[in-house]
């Protein structure tokens, strides 16, 4: 039996990480040349929240410049893959039959916490993509039942991913780089062990649990994708991920911790 692609929580930091990759970015360049080619991709982030689940349905997407003040050089980047109609109608109906009713939006185009961390994981731009909203007042218990919904995505050759950040206090935001702040190391720390244990109920919890959860995630719509990762790779269940990876990734402007997971029943380089 093929085993399953990967899930995957990528960190999608600032929008200036399209054009400062760091090690992260790196990283991601590094995956992107080693995992099995995947037949498209779709991606969830908090970018795009809607009533309802809706899923961009366009054959060629608009690279969206969803933020302001980054420099000319950012607003100028396209990311040109094309999108997959008949794909999202799949998804839809995948979603539908497991409770979340979904609609197609033939508009939406790509917002940056899809398209700036593609350029990093798969440069040339020659797969689909589509994305997914993430539903309003989604909660944790939410996430996991909607990644587990999109898991069945994994064996039919599609990679999912979550994009978030593993950190996300923009009060706090350093534009000049200074040292990381304390709390974030401490933050992270707690989820990586509770990933690596595979800790369902543990990881449910971070943002009620974990010190400093607060500081680090002021509102949760950033930290959700990681959730909706590991509910899709069904980790901590029979038959699901058996090994989670770090991404490593350094702390962007003292605050943005770029780390992100790679869940996978296989190792991978």
């Amino acid at each position: 039996m093929t085993l399953p692609l990967p899930t995957i929580f990528i960190s999608h930091g600032a929008p200036s990480f399209a054009l400062e990759p760091g090690i992260a970015g790196a990283r991601l360049a590094d995956l992107g040349k080693t995992l099995p080619r995947p037949q498209a991709v779709v991606v969830i982030s908090p970018h795009w929240q809607t009533p309802g689940i809706a899923v961009t349905a366009a054959a060629a997407p608009a690279t969206l410049h969803d933020f302001a003040g980054f420099g000319a050089a950012l607003e100028q980047l396209r990311y040109a893959a094309p999108g997959d109609p008949e794909l999202a109608a799949e998804v839809a109906t995948l979603l539908g039959a497991a409770g979340w009713p979904a609609r197609l939006d033939p508009q939406r185009g790509r917002d940056h916490g899809v398209w700036v961390p593609l350029l990093h994981l798969y440069p040339a731009a020659d797969l689909p993509v589509i994305q997914v909203s993430m539903p309003l007042r989604l909660d944790a218990k939410g996430a996991w039942a909607l990644g587990t919904a999109l898991s069945p995505l994994a064996r039919r050759g599609v990679l999912l991913i979550g994009s978030g950040s593993l950190t996300h206090n923009l009060y706090e935001l350093q534009p000049d780089h200074l040292e990381p702040q304390a709390y974030v190391a401490e933050f992270a720390a707690w989820v990586r062990d509770a990933l690596r244990h595979a800790d369902r109920e543990r990881l449910l919890d971070t943002l009620r649990l974990a010190p400093h959860a607060t500081r680090a995630h002021p509102t949760p719509e950033h930290f959700l994708p990681l959730i909706l990762a590991a509910g899709a790779a069904r980790l901590g269940e029979a038959g699901g991920a058996a090994s989670v990876q770090v991404l490593p990734g350094e702390v962007m402007h003292g605050v943005l911790a770029m780390e992100g997971y790679l869940f996978a029943n296989t190792s991978v380089p």
